[in-house]
């Protein structure tokens, strides 16, 4: 008779999907997606995600570090784990809504959150981030507290509501279950990245914010939006499924990066 794991035995997944977690959270950390906020979850089943607990994404090392979460509450499995994200609303209810998504990333990154709160909207220019197509979506909290006025107004996504609000911003779900938009910005906090994998959704979220990057210098360059050449819609498709056909190439190099920094450390 097989023994069940230690892992099998509290109900996470096997260590090759643990330590891929484990080294997304430093991935994420090492390109400036998150700092000591953020997180990354990935979906175990139709019914439980995983995230880590309560710290620095960077700091992530162990399996101990796991908390498992039922998709329908957003809450913890077990009483008695550890102290999770206040935001965890913002993956179980994307996952609610998405049957095909495997992974989300919640980031503040600062080279995107400019784009959340001006006129200007975050669209795809760079051949790696089609994927965002003509114009990102962009969320507003205060569509959501400005119902309830006993509501607090801290921009964070702490409830079913505020979750379920933003996970409608992505659109409606495509024929493969994924939604329209795989990315939505969140005014004045950051945005929320969704794919098909741990390694698509670290992809997406590395090329959302270079895309900043590079969009922000070409206006900055020519002097106004007008005078940048965007992609169009078939440009941004095309362009879309390459990206999300190639993941594979650079995963193996961003795990080379963080396993050789001292910084991290997988102990999975």
């Amino acid at each position: 008779m097989a023994v069940a794991t230690e892992n099998e035995a509290i109900g996470l997944p096997g260590d090759e999907l643990i330590r891929k977690y484990v080294h997304g959270c430093h991935i994420l950390h090492y390109y400036n997606i998150v700092d000591a906020y953020g997180h990354l979850s990935v979906r175990l089943s139709e019914s439980v995600f995983m995230m880590s607990r309560y710290m620095a994404p960077a700091l992530v090392t162990t399996a101990d570090d796991m908390v498992l979460y039922d998709v329908e509450s957003g809450e913890a499995l077990r009483k008695d784990a550890p102290k999770g994200f206040s935001e965890r609303f913002i993956h179980s209810e994307v996952y609610k809504v998405y049957p095909e998504v495997q992974a989300v990333v919640h980031s503040h990154s600062l080279e995107v959150v400019p784009f959340s709160i001006s006129s200007t909207p975050l669209r795809a220019c760079f051949h790696m981030a089609g994927f965002l197509g003509t114009a990102v979506p962009v969320w507003d909290a205060a569509t959501v507290y400005r119902e309830n006025p006993a509501a607090s107004n801290n921009m964070l996504v702490r409830s079913t509501e505020m979750g379920a609000s933003l996970a409608k911003a992505l659109g409606p779900a495509d024929d493969q279950g994924l939604p329209k938009y795989p990315v939505a910005l969140m005014r004045g906090h950051g945005f929320v990245a969704t794919a098909n994998s741990i390694e698509m959704v670290i992809c997406k979220s590395i090329y959302t914010t270079q895309n900043a990057q590079v969009q922000r210098a070409a206006v900055a360059i020519s002097g106004g939006m007008e005078e940048v050449r965007f992609f169009n819609e078939r440009e941004a498709r095309d362009t879309g499924s390459t990206t999300t056909a190639g993941a594979a190439k650079p995963w193996p190099l961003w795990v080379a990066e963080v396993e050789s920094h001292p910084l991290y450390k997988n102990a999975v």
